[in-house]
């Protein structure tokens, strides 16, 4: 493998120990105080550059070698390369308390910024002043232009980051206008050729010609970036650093006083024809800095855009274009933000330049901030920034979804000016099935930024078709990979693409009946929803195992939880209604990933309480969906964890205390099917295709049976025959091999106190069914009342024989159950541990083993009555 050998040094350069690296510090000592410049000193000093970066920790060198790097990195006599190592090491080891450098100490301008990044690497703000101080006067001077003050503009664009308050107003200003200079007035004639020493090389010598532009014409006017050359002079190195620290100089100084004119007469002249063409000719040096400054990069910014235009001869040239746009548009902005006069003179380039784009998918990265530009200056240009967006949010998700730095780009683009957007909102939120592409397709990647923008996202209008889309989503992420492979020939495809080894699959989707549910999972903008995708689940199966799909379905939970808290801040009633039915609908048709659907559903069991929390009413207005649920074949198998918090929903919210519409038939009919429900899941026995059922579904059953029957007391006497029978099964041998010892210890007490319960229907129905005002607070979980203790009372009374309950070593329906958000650790159905005999209400301990959940620390229920 090519990367073997720098992840060999890599390794080797972390296993080096203190005692090695202190032998090894003492050998570079020696180098160094021998003044030993040569090829063994400049090996040593790699190697110990390459030991201090390779770990996160910070490596202690010798005091005395750490002091031979400073000697030797101010030194006249150490070569460039020496000192450039050297410099690099100290900066390593900051902050150091070992320094002695002092700006005093360069005697030239190189070195004074190999010396001023090491003391900016300290951290100190003091110090970060004194080298802004020392610097800016060496860019004062008026001595003739020497090639070392390249090696300064990038410690004053660090200087300024770090502490803008460091430069004066006064010196700001002076910089300001050399920046100025060195972008509009550097040399358009390439730079001199060293003369080769040889007999004929004085007469030989060539004039330096002309630089050209990208496309090999001569350059006509002033040096850019973009212009090319053999060799470059210093002030067209110049020209291209202070470029690169534009922008970030011009948002640091911010928008600058008035100049020639007052605001006064500014804001008279602002958006009429005077104000342009003052604006136009104000290339005098009569403006102050900061507009001279502004005016030359205006007139920088529009030939860039005329030189990207072109077409460049080489590949590197035509990056660098895409590259100088960007930064190009980027700098107008900045520009019109801090004086609205210069938006009349770069509209027009920008408009033509946003025109040439559109149809240029090459360039499409410059979209981004020319779509910034005229979110911040449509309103005032009279442009309609909902073109722009409408492009920007449909097509170029859906035709770049696979370029990763365009994506990640995007969705910063889209956190970053979420205020910006306003009425355009709306269309970010509709053209969320073209975001999602990206997600799709880059989900590691992406998980994270779309968990801070999903709440822009979603609202009540695109919940229902969001939720949909998410938990699609791994199949969309399989339409995505089948339709870049049909976009490319058959050659040009990979010989271990899953799709060649199922051609099955690339032709099915040609298929009539296919192309309609295609074409929707792949949609850019909101339309709704559509049958369930059953069909195109079972055509894309055969990439359910790629690695990309996989990924994607790992994303989904993380995603879903993210949703669901955007959600439940703004859902009304019907709403949380809809998606509660959305949840048992899409609970058995989810894409076969393995692994995906027990994740998806431990995350919609425990969303499914918090619904029916924000409208119980929709247990009475959805009985039938429910009943249909809870009847259905197969359910408690294939979704326990969902079944789980529908019959918890069931028990807790089928009252009449909780909607008046409740009526003794509907909680006989519930009854019912639930009766039927628990002798199946109880008798039956577990299989290759039917996995043993989870005895928390056993538990809530019998809790929610038990809570329908205090509501309808003219259930009680089926109840407790029911809850007998299922005591006495649980104790019976047979039912060994199907749970274990714990999980029926757990159905037996369960039981047991069910049944003692229901002996005084009042009492049964007041804790089983409390009050609304009793249950919002949840005084009988709340140790310092009275009710725990009376409930102890009662159970010991019912007790034929006196002492303590059976120790309970399984919850199979903790309190969370009767309150999800009470118990964070424990989910709806997820079981948990804990041991408690009943007079040691409310204790805390832990337990090792058992059966149905993970082991951990649980506070007990009193009367275990949470299912």
């Amino acid at each position: 493998m090519p990367a073997a050998g720098p992840e060999r040094l890599l390794r080797q350069a972390r296993e080096v120990g203190a005692e090695e690296l202190g032998r090894f510090c003492a050998r570079i000592s020696a180098l160094l105080q021998a003044e030993d410049w040569g090829p063994d000193t400049l090996d040593a000093l790699r190697r110990l550059f390459l030991i201090v970066a390779a770990t996160k920790y910070s490596r202690r060198l010798d005091p005395t070698c750490v002091v031979l790097l400073q000697t030797a990195l101010c030194s006249p006599r150490c070569p460039e390369r020496l000192q450039l190592l050297c410099a690099a090491v100290l900066r390593e080891m900051a902050p150091s308390d070992n320094l002695s450098l002092s700006c005093d100490h360069a005697q030239s301008s190189r070195q004074l910024g190999l010396v001023a990044s090491v003391l900016l690497a300290q951290g100190d703000p003091q110090q970060v002043r004194t080298v802004g101080q020392c610097v800016i006067k060496v860019l004062e001077s008026r001595q003739p232009e020497v090639p070392s003050l390249t090696y300064l503009l990038p410690v004053v664009s660090k200087v300024a980051s770090l502490a803008p308050d460091a430069f004066p107003e006064e010196q700001t200003k002076a910089l300001s206008k050399r920046l100025g200079d060195w972008l509009r007035y550097a040399s358009i004639q390439q730079g001199a050729a060293h003369a080769s020493g040889g007999f004929f090389s004085a007469p030989r010598t060539r004039q330096p010609g002309p630089v050209t532009e990208v496309d090999g014409t001569v350059a006509t006017d002033f040096f850019t970036v973009l212009s090319t050359g053999q060799r470059f002079t210093e002030d067209q190195r110049l020209n291209v650093q202070a470029f690169s620290m534009l922008r970030a100089w011009l948002l640091q100084g911010g928008p600058a006083h008035p100049g020639a004119m007052d605001s006064d007469d500014r804001s008279e002249l602002e958006g009429s024809t005077v104000s342009v063409l003052s604006a136009a000719s104000t290339a005098s040096h009569l403006l102050p800095p900061a507009e001279w400054l502004r005016e030359k990069a205006l007139e920088y910014c529009q030939r860039l855009l005329e030189q990207s235009g072109r077409r460049a001869l080489r590949k590197a040239d035509s990056g660098l274009q895409k590259a100088c746009l960007v930064e190009a548009v980027l700098v107008l902005d900045v520009l019109c933000r801090q004086d609205p006069s210069f938006l009349y003179r770069a509209l027009p380039c920008l408009r033509a330049l946003r025109t040439r784009l559109c149809g240029d998918p090459a360039c499409v990265r410059a979209l981004l901030p020319i779509a910034q530009f005229f979110l911040h200056h449509g309103e005032a240009a009279a442009v309609d920034a909902d073109a722009v967006c409408q492009h920007l949010f449909t097509r170029i998700p859906s035709e770049h979804f696979h370029s990763p730095m365009l994506a990640f780009e995007f969705v910063q683009f889209c956190r970053d000016h979420l205020l910006l957007f306003g009425s355009n909102l709306d269309l970010l939120r509709t053209s969320f099935p073209s975001l999602f592409k990206f997600l799709a397709w880059s989900s590691p990647a992406l998980t994270s930024e779309f968990v801070a923008l999903l709440p822009a996202l979603v609202d009540a209008g695109t919940a229902v078709e969001m939720l949909h889309l998410l938990l699609d989503l791994p199949s969309l992420t399989a339409a995505l990979d089948l339709q870049l492979r049909l976009s490319q020939a058959a050659s040009e495809r990979p010989l271990w693409d899953v799709s060649v080894r199922a051609p099955g699959c690339l032709e099915a989707l040609r298929d009539p009946q296919a192309q309609g549910l295609f074409q929707h999972l792949l949609r850019a903008k909101a339309s709704g929803t559509t049958e369930r995708l059953t069909l195109l689940h079972q055509l894309l199966q055969p990439l359910a195992s790629c690695a990309r799909v996989v990924q994607c379905a790992q994303a989904v939970p993380t995603l879903l939880r993210a949703f669901f808290a955007a959600v439940t801040k703004f859902a009304d009633g019907a709403l949380a209604s809809q998606l509660a039915l959305l949840l048992l609908e899409r609970s058995d048709s989810l894409f076969q990933v393995e692994g995906y659907e027990a994740d998806v559903h431990r995350v919609l069991s425990s969303q499914f309480p918090a619904l029916c929390k924000l409208h119980p009413s929709m247990v009475v207005e959805r009985a039938k969906e429910l009943l249909e649920f809870v009847s259905s074949p197969g359910g408690p198998r294939s979704t326990g964890h969902m079944l789980t918090s529908v019959v918890w929903a069931i028990g807790e919210y089928l009252s009449v205390s909780w909607d008046r519409r409740c009526t003794a038939e509907q909680i006989n009919r519930f009854f019912e099917a639930l009766e039927a429900l628990l002798f199946e899941v109880a008798q039956s026995r577990p299989s290759t295709t039917l996995p043993r059922c989870p005895p928390q579904v056993i538990t809530v059953l019998m809790t929610t049976v038990a809570k329908l029957a205090s509501r309808s007391q003219d259930l009680i006497p089926r109840v407790s025959l029911l809850l007998s029978k299922m005591r006495t099964l649980a104790q019976s041998p047979a039912a060994g091999p199907v749970h274990g010892e714990d999980d029926l210890g757990a159905i037996c007490t369960r039981a047991t106190e069910l049944l003692n319960l229901l002996k005084m229907p009042s009492v049964a129905q007041f804790v089983l069914t409390p009050s609304v005002e009793v249950s919002q607070p949840r005084y009988h979980r709340d140790r310092n009342t009275a009710l725990p203790l009376a409930l102890a009372l009662v159970s010991r009374l019912l007790e034929r024989e006196a002492g303590f309950l059976p120790r309970v070593d399984f919850c199979g329906g903790c309190c969370c159950l009767n309150d999800p958000s009470a118990n964070p650790d424990c989910r709806p159905g997820g079981g948990g541990h804990y041991a408690a005999s009943w007079p040691q209400v409310g204790s805390v301990r832990p337990l090792t083993g058992g059966a149905g959940g993970p082991t951990g620390v649980r506070t007990t229920h009193r009367w275990m009555l949470g299912a």
